[in-house]
């Protein structure tokens, strides 16, 4: 139930926050059940391979990262849709981008990624600002999609395999 749980926040959460701040109704997965099948089925299937996680542990934050990117997207896309300004279809895109992971993370008791140093939202809100310059640009949006994906995986990829990180602010550094 836990694994279940656990899956369906990660996959829909981000997009169901999304819907609900900008008034989009009704509520995707509510239309589309078979989302949630699929979403539970993925995550049970995953309790199979749990004890080759340590070996897998590089595919699955591949497969986030293509995840963080799809959902920024797709985030962009509905806040468009909807005709809301440029801020809104950016803070839209990160929202669903980020949101499934820190909801995950928080019901794991971990700190989410994305307050970490890690390059994670910084990968959306990149993907995001790229996707709107490209249309802007007047890019076909099937070109502008798939540039916008290997733009974002790759510089998601880059930053696990190099150790990129982004500074962070402490409260007890001493400012001098």
């Amino acid at each position: 139930f836990g694994v279940s749980v656990i899956a369906f926040v990660t996959a829909l959460g981000g997009g169901t926050i999304r819907d609900v701040i900008l008034g989009h109704y009704p509520i995707a997965w509510t239309q589309h059940p078979g989302y949630v099948y699929l979403v539970i089925c993925a995550g049970l299937a995953t309790t199979l391979i749990a004890r080759y996680m340590h070996h897998l542990h590089r595919i699955f934050l591949v497969l986030d990262a293509m995840g963080l990117i799809a959902f920024s997207l797709i985030g962009c896309t509905i806040a468009l849709e909807l005709n809301y300004p440029t801020i809104v279809v950016i803070m839209s895109g990160m929202l669903t981008g980020i949101s499934g992971g820190i909801l995950r993370d928080v019901l794991c008791n971990q700190v989410p990624v994305v307050f970490r140093r890690e390059l994670y939202a910084s990968v959306s809100l990149a993907v995001c600002a790229l996707f709107l310059s490209l249309r802007a640009l007047g890019v076909d949006l099937d070109w502008n999609t798939a540039i916008c994906f290997t733009s974002g995986l790759a510089l998601r990829v880059l930053a696990i395999q190099l150790g990129w990180k982004l500074p962070t602010f402490s409260y007890h550094q001493r400012w001098e």
